[in-house]
Order: structure tokens, then C-alpha cells, then sequence
């Protein structure tokens, strides 16, 4: 029975809400009627909805490794076993393309959603806003690991600490370096280390990069899906991600004109494989880990579409 029906046998209307939630009860229990709902009732009680999201919470830690030059297809091709097992066994962007080309403009993509107006690998300092600034403001932490990078602020373009020429740090594939408002301030440019300070429960979100070898760029496929085993195994079966996400992405295809790239979200909640056929994009990667800690939008991501039919369930 309505609240409009109980009133017209008989109840008096009050002026108090708890006193007609009374009546209601005491009326409508004698007709067996089903009760009101207290928001149809009284809506100013209802307590507002939470703001919708692509997951119901988000993850413990994001991690995303950013290898360098390979095309989709060779990047997850016979000389790729590791790479290509955790494409079959998680999710799988398909439909994934770089920004540009060289390489820097893409890391500046992701980290801050746009390019900067950056066409080439030189160094460059960069005063605008990056996921550093947004996650930092919404009380959140972050780390760039990058391999062989030796600290305290280091802005030179390179550090040849490889072997044979090989293995060592470029300046130009660290996301974080570029901007000023980090490498200007050493408390923050702390948060740039090497893979000797990797602690994978130490931040919400990371950038892992590895150096000139490990990455595919100077040295072979094979020797850049070794590392990616011998590096991420233990760090999809730590505990920093049984609740985590793992994105693992590719600059640019250097020899492939569609800049088509190979992009897993690794998710150890995901009960089965998914695969994406979206066109997506570094913007979509930057609004995916945007969206997944409620942060505003940076220039290109606000017009991307984050990934969130590859994530697991809330």
C-alpha cells in the first residue's frame, strides 16, 4: 500500500518524516501490502550513488614496462615465447598504436598526454603537468625505475654503464626526467631510481624501463623477452599483484608504418583470456590509469578511451 493510500484510510498526514514512516508501517502491515522504499518515501534521505567508475575500486599497484621498437607481430613472435604466453593468457590489446616516431615523444605521451611538442630524442625540460603532479595531489605515490640510471637527479642524455657499449641509460626513455617540476626538485626526482631499489609494493603506480639491451633496442627480441621472464615472473607472482595490474607496451613499431604495437594488461584477477580489438592508444593507457584512481584527464587522454574492457571485474 502507498504512503497516499494509508493517509486516505484514515491516517492523519504529519508533518514529522519518522512519524508518517510510522504510520506507514503500522497501516500497511495490516494489508499484507509490500513497504515503500524510505528513498520513494522521503528522497532527501537517500544516500547519493557513488561516481561511476570502470572498476568498483582501484588496484593496489599499477606497473607499466615500456620496451622499445618492435611492431606487434615480431614483438610477440617465435623469438618472443614469455611476451607471447602472457598475451594468450591475460589481456591483449590488439588494436594498439603507438603515437610517433622517435621514441621520446611516445614516454612524454603516456607519462603526460601529449607529446609536448617533442619531434626528436634530444633533451628537453618541460614545464607542463604529468601523472607524477595528479597522483601526487590526490595523495598517491609513484616511481620510475629505470635501468642503470645513476641517481641523484641525472639529466645528462646518457650513462653508459652497459656492457660493450650495450645495456646502458638514455635519458630519453624516462617518462618522469623531462619535466622540470621533477627534475628540478630532489626530493621528487627521488622517486627515480635504478632496478637495485625495485620494491614492487613501494609505490601505487611504476614505470619499469629497462636499459638499451634489455629493451629490445640494441639487442635482440630474445634477449628483451629473457629479461621481461626473468623480471616480471616474480613480479606477477608477488604480493604487490594479486590485487595489481600489469601494462606492458612498446614505444613505436620502428619498421611498421601503421605504428602498430603489442600492448598485455597483466591482471592475476582475470579468469579468463580477453582480447580487445578497440583502437587504443599511450592516450588510453595514461586515461586508464587516470580513470582507475579517479583522476582529472591530461590534454590527449581526455579524448581517449581508457581500456577498461580488459581489466577484471570490480
Amino acid at each position: 500500500m502507498s504512503i497516499a493510500r494509508c493517509r486516505a484510510s484514515g491516517k492523519p498526514a504529519l508533518a514529522a518524516l519518522a512519524v508518517a514512516v510510522a504510520l506507514v508501517l503500522s497501516a500497511c502491515a495490516t494489508t499484507g501490502s509490500a513497504l515503500p522504499s524510505l528513498a520513494s518515501a522521503a528522497p532527501s534521505l537517500a544516500m547519493p550513488s557513488p561516481s561511476a567508475g570502470p572498476t568498483a575500486r582501484h588496484p593496489s599497484h599499477v606497473f607499466v614496462v615500456i620496451f622499445e621498437n618492435q611492431a606487434a607481430d615480431t614483438a610477440l613472435g617465435p623469438e618472443a615465447p614469455y611476451l607471447a604466453s602472457l598475451a594468450a593468457r591475460y589481456g591483449n590489446a590488439t588494436n594498439y598504436s603507438a603515437t610517433t616516431h622517435p621514441s621520446q615523444p611516445n614516454y612524454l605521451e603516456m607519462f603526460s598526454g601529449s607529446t609536448q611538442g617533442v619531434t626528436d630524442d634530444k633533451s628537453h625540460d618541460v614545464t607542463a603537468s604529468s601523472l607524477a603532479d595528479q597522483l601526487e595531489a590526490a595523495g598517491y605515490s609513484w616511481r620510475v625505475y629505470a635501468e642503470n640510471y645513476p641517481g641523484k637527479c641525472f639529466t645528462d642524455p646518457t650513462s653508459l654503464d652497459g656492457v660493450d657499449g650495450k645495456g646502458d641509460y638514455r635519458r630519453k626513455h624516462n617518462p618522469a626526467i623531462s619535466f622540470t617540476a621533477i627534475s628540478g626538485n630532489p626530493a621528487r626526482c627521488a622517486n627515480i631510481t635504478d632496478f637495485s631499489h625495485f620494491d614492487p609494493a613501494a609505490s601505487d603506480v611504476a614505470f619499469i624501463v629497462p636499459n638499451q639491451c634489455n629493451d629490445m633496442h640494441d639487442c635482440p627480441i630474445a634477449t628483451g623477452d629473457a629479461w621481461a621472464k626473468r623480471f616480471l615472473a616474480p613480479l606477477i607472482a608477488s604480493p604487490a599483484m594479486a590485487d595489481g595490474l600489469l601494462f606492458i607496451t612498446f614505444d613505436e613499431a620502428h619498421a611498421d608504418s601503421t605504428n602498430h604495437v603489442a600492448t598485455i594488461v597483466v591482471a592475476p584477477r582475470l579468469a579468463a583470456p580477453v582480447t580487445s580489438a578497440k583502437a587504443y592508444g599511450h592516450p588510453s593507457l595514461l586515461r586508464t590509469i587516470e580513470e582507475l584512481y579517479r583522476l582529472p584527464c591530461l590534454a590527449d587522454a581526455c579524448q581517449a578511451e581508457p581500456m577498461i574492457d580488459l581489466l577484471p571485474p570490480g
